[in-house]
């Protein structure tokens, strides 16, 4: 399977972006999906993730209240809309495919995205 993130930009403190993840090759369908970003010269971490129900949904404390996850109708296609940014959200955002299972373990994401970045301006 291979993914693919975009929907990042440029933006100034409290706008909004909509990222999206597009699998090919295979379905995100049944699969938990998660949001990762990371900052040069830090740890990746997970910032939201879902599993295809929707019934379990993951969010960091720092974008709580800010990001949604959402997972499209085609079983292609996961979104993350992000309000409010911060400078601090800056960041290359990944787009990854884990287990069936409920996991938000980083090692359960198996297929990753190239990432998009994301930068917020004071």
């Amino acid at each position: 399977v291979q993914l693919q993130a975009s929907g990042g930009g440029l933006v100034q403190t409290g706008g909004s972006l909509r990222l999206s993840c597009v699998a090919s090759g295979r379905t995100l369908g049944g699969f938990v999906v998660g949001w990762f970003r990371q900052v040069a010269g830090k740890e990746r971490e997970l910032v939201s993730a879902i599993n295809w129900s929707g019934q379990n949904a993951y969010y960091a404390e720092s974008v709580k209240g800010r990001f949604t996850i959402s997972s499209g109708n085609a079983k292609e296609t996961v979104a993350l809309q992000m309000n409010n940014l911060k400078p601090e959200d800056t960041a290359v955002y990944y787009c990854a495919r884990g287990t069936t299972g409920w996991s938000t373990d980083e090692a359960s994401f198996t297929f990753w995205g190239q990432g998009t970045l994301v930068t917020v301006s004071s």
